[in-house]
Order: C-alpha cells, then sequence, then structure tokens
C-alpha cells in the first residue's frame, strides 16, 4: 500500500509533468505496476500510449478463461498460452494477468450480537511442544469464551484428544458456576467427526456431554470462521497478552497463571460493548442467566480397554501399568484422568497408578512385584516335589512328616533334590523307606542311609555336595592309608595310663 500523497504526486507527474510511467516508478521508488493502477484509478487517459505487447493476440483467450474460471492460477494460463504459441516471459505474463483478472466481489458481513447467557466460542489453540522426561508432548491451549460477556477460561493440557476437551468444558462451567445455552464450535475433531454439507456426525461423547448439561451443540458453516471471532480474538489476545515472555515450572503452574490472569487482568479489560464498564462488569449480568450445573458431575476419564502381556503389565499412553500377575493373558478396563491410572476386571479396582506423562517408564506396584516373585517361588518348589514324586514316590511321605514338624519345605526339597542327583532315584527311594521307618526325616538322616548303602555295595564315599563344581576337587585322588599304627599308638596310650593310675593306688 502507498499513501494518498504518492498517489496525487503519480498523478500530477504524468499529466502535468508528462513523465512516463517508468520514469516515474524510478524516480518515486514504487513498481511500475503501482503506477499503472494508480493511473487506471484515476480514470484518466495516459498520455504516453503502450506499446504493443506478446500478450494482446491472446487477451480473448484469457478473458474468456477468467470470465469462466476466475480464481485460476496465472501460472496454468501461462502453460495454456504457451501451448497456443505464446513465448513471453512468465514474470511478465504474471504481472499482465494480475491487471486483467475479474476483482472477487467483496463480501459485507453482519456484525454478530449475542444475548446475555446465550452463547460460549469453543477452541484450542497450539503453544509448541514441551518435553516431559524423555517426552515431548504439544501444549494445547483450552480456550472457551462467553459471547456476551467476553469473559474467557484458560487451561493447558498435553493433547487435545476428547478426554481433555470435555475436562476443559467442565472446568470453565464449575469456574462459571453455570454454562450457557449454545456452544459454538468450529470443524475441530474433538467435536464434529466427520461433514458432508448439512450432514454432521458429531463426538458421541460430545453428544453425551452436551446432553448431560442440557446445552446445544452448533458448528460454525465450513469456511466461516467469522462465526466464532470472539474466540479467535481470545486466542490472539493470550497470544499477545499471557503468553509472551511468561515462564513456569511444569504445567500446574503454568495453569495456575493462567487461572489468575483470566480472573484478574483478562477481566479488568473494557468490554466491547460499553467501553465505560469492565468484562467484570457484563459477567455480573450475565451470571444470573446463566443455566444451573446438574448434580452430579460427567465423568471425564479415559476409558479403554487393554490386554495384559504375557508380563503382568498393560500398555497405556506410551508408558507400562503393573497389575497383578493372575491377570496375564486377560482382557481388563483402564479408567485414566490427570492425576492416576485405575486397572478394573470384572467391575472390580485391582490396580491403582500415579499418572505419567513421561515415554517409555515402567510404573510398578510393589505387591505385584512381591506376588510375582512369590507365585514363582511356589512355582519352582512345586515343579521340584512334582519331580521327587516321580522319582521317589515314598518322598510325599516324608514332606507330610517335614511339615508336621514345621520345618522349612522349599529347603528341604533343595537337599533331597541334591541327593536325587547324586545317588539316582532307586538309592533315595530305598533310604526315605528306611528313614521312614526309623522314624527320622532330616537331610543328614537321609545322607547316612545313603552312604552306609554305597559302603555296602562296595562303592566309595560319595563327594559332600556343597564342595565347589571344580573338576580339581571333584577329581583329586588321595590314597588311602594304613590306619593300624594309630591304633597302636592308641593301645600302648591306655596301657601306660593303667599304670600310672596303679602305681598311684599303691602310693596310696
Amino acid at each position: 500500500m502507498i499513501s494518498r500523497e504518492i498517489e496525487a504526486e503519480i498523478v500530477r507527474l504524468h499529466h502535468v509533468e508528462k513523465w512516463k510511467v517508468g520514469t516515474i516508478a524510478e524516480q518515486l521508488g514504487v513498481h511500475h505496476d503501482v503506477v499503472r493502477r494508480v493511473l487506471k484509478q484515476d480514470s484518466v487517459p495516459q498520455a504516453v500510449p503502450q506499446r504493443p505487447s506478446r500478450i494482446d493476440a491472446y487477451l480473448p483467450f484469457i478473458l474468456e478463461t477468467l470470465r469462466r474460471y476466475p480464481r485460476v492460477p496465472a501460472s496454468r494460463l501461462y502453460e495454456m498460452c504457451r501451448e497456443r504459441g505464446y513465448r513471453g516471459s512468465p514474470d511478465h505474463f504474471r504481472h499482465m494477468i494480475a491487471r486483467h483478472r475479474p476483482e472477487r466481489p467483496k463480501e459485507a458481513f453482519l456484525r454478530m450480537t449475542a444475548l446475555p447467557a446465550e452463547q460460549a466460542q469453543v477452541d484450542w489453540g497450539h503453544f509448541g511442544k514441551i518435553q516431559v522426561g524423555r517426552a515431548v508432548r504439544a501444549l494445547m491451549a483450552f480456550v472457551i469464551v462467553l459471547s456476551y460477556s467476553r469473559r474467557i477460561f484458560l487451561r493447558f493440557y498435553l493433547d487435545q484428544k476428547t478426554s481433555n476437551f470435555l475436562r476443559g468444558h467442565a472446568a470453565a462451567f464449575e469456574v462459571w458456576g453455570g454454562l450457557p445455552r449454545v456452544l459454538l464450535y468450529d470443524n475441530l475433531k474433538s467435536a464434529v467427526l466427520e461433514r458432508r454439507g448439512d450432514a454432521i456426525r458429531f463426538n458421541p461423547l460430545l453428544v453425551d456431554f452436551a446432553r448431560h448439561h442440557r446445552f446445544e451443540i452448533r458448528p460454525v458453516a465450513v469456511a466461516r470462521g467469522n462465526e466464532k471471532g470472539r474466540v479467535e480474538r481470545a486466542i490472539r489476545y493470550i497470544r499477545t497478552s499471557f503468553w509472551p515472555a511468561r515462564s513456569w515450572r511444569d504445567l500446574d503452574d503454568l495453569n495456575g497463571q493462567a487461572t489468575a490472569w483470566c480472573d484478574g487482568h483478562a477481566m479488568e479489560r473494557a468490554w466491547p460493548g460499553d467501553r465505560s464498564k469492565t468484562v467484570a462488569d457484563a459477567f455480573a449480568e450475565e451470571h444470573p442467566l446463566l443455566l444451573s450445573l446438574p448434580e452430579a458431575s460427567f465423568p471425564t476419564e479415559e476409558q479403554v480397554e487393554v490386554r495384559v502381556a504375557k508380563t503382568p503389565h498393560v500398555r497405556f499412553d506410551g508408558n507400562e501399568y503393573s497389575v497383578p500377575h493372575e491377570l496375564v493373558r486377560r482382557s481388563v478396563e483402564l479408567r485414566a484422568s490427570l492425576d492416576q491410572v485405575r486397572i478394573l476386571h470384572a467391575g472390580q479396582v485391582v490396580a491403582v497408578h500415579a499418572r505419567s506423562f513421561d515415554r517409555g517408564r515402567v510404573i510398578e506396584d510393589l505387591a505385584h512385584v512381591h506376588g510375582l516373585r512369590k507365585a514363582k517361588g511356589e512355582m519352582r518348589r512345586h515343579r521340584a516335589m512334582d519331580r521327587l514324586a516321580q522319582a521317589a514316590p515314598s518322598s510325599q511321605q516324608l514332606f507330610v512328616r517335614i511339615a508336621e514338624q514345621g520345618l522349612n519345605l522349599g529347603r528341604a526339597t533343595q537337599l533331597i533334590l541334591q541327593l536325587l542327583d547324586q545317588h539316582g532315584a532307586l538309592r533315595l527311594e530305598q533310604a526315605i523307606r528306611e528313614a521312614l521307618a526309623a522314624g527320622t526325616h532330616g537331610h543328614h538322616a537321609l545322607r547316612q542311609f545313603l552312604e552306609r548303602i554305597r559302603h555296602d555295595q562296595g562303592r566309595l564315599p560319595s563327594m559332600p555336595a556343597w564342595l565347589p563344581d571344580d573338576p580339581r576337587v571333584r577329581d583329586l585322588a588321595v590314597p588311602p592309608r594304613q590306619l593300624d599304627s594309630y591304633d597302636a599308638l592308641l593301645d600302648g596310650g591306655a596301657q601306660g595310663q593303667d599304670q600310672e593310675e596303679g602305681n598311684d593306688v599303691e602310693t596310696d
């Protein structure tokens, strides 16, 4: 755009001083097309006749095409003319098309007015991304503004899912102490799932929410953003007044600052309907007319059905949450709020966790971990006892005796398995029967019975199970020694002791 003073100077230089278009453009520092446009609008014929142009022969074809297709791009027209023999430059062609293209008719808009408590407008605003641990999340602003009083509600979320969309509505209604009769939406997916002209399929969760609160869902027409200009201006106001140069620790801190701004600075601005009033004054008039809130709140938790994997965890929103190990390979219901994740099976809550907005984390309940470890230990013990029952059937009666004595069954099973590996099933079964007949049941008694059986069979004693599994130890050969000399020494020592005792008696 150029000033009116420059336009007047262009007209004067052309008609009074007889300057050419190119000279005017060069001296005033404007484009020659600007000079031609000003002279054309002045409705005075130019003093200097235009030179013939290559495009002149194609003007009838161009004007007819523009009449039928007013918005056809100049690049397409250029290709169409080249196919018909035009050899001019594309830049000159584009400038000429701009001169001959018919202007789009200007649309007049009717100023929208709203009655108190009649309408509110809703939309999302994107405010970049934030880092949450290892996750990068979109920072979305839920904005709803009352059309009459212009009161703004602002709440930030980490996505624009339907659950957060409904949470924003519920929080705004709670702050306002009521709600309007109509809520106006753009064609965003949180409200409109599909649209073909006047045929609209609304988000069923939003429909249930509207039915619960008794308000009307009203979408704006396609490509009619002016119909929800109040919320568009509110988002623009947030970007220029609230957002710049703002620091915050986390999402809760940011939302706390947003609430303070909405209740403070944004309420103190002038009301567009009467500049002598503030938005707070207009809301005071509107508040008594708002619809009252229902007694029961609408559930805004995310509800999904998930399947427990082979490990006792369920995956949700990029993280894994533990469940009792008995639910492995089963389907459970997960309900998530902004603070916690609840997992239900058959209508009963089986796990509760704090929600994480990080990515790749494993959130576990220690009770679930301990339960799994205990179950694994019992399973290993049962497998060991089954093995003993097959190898030595009498071991079942032996374990009954051990349990009656209050001894550790797991430790006893481990030690008897070692004897099974050392001596074999037949000898272990024989030793157990002898132990039961003798009324003993300890591990050491079984080992003694087994060593006696080896001795009776003329076999060497077995190596202790507690020795390291090292061939230098296991294969160590110790030659047997004659112990007669030790017996003689013992016999000699006993005779000498008897003589000393006899001398003592004689002395006495």
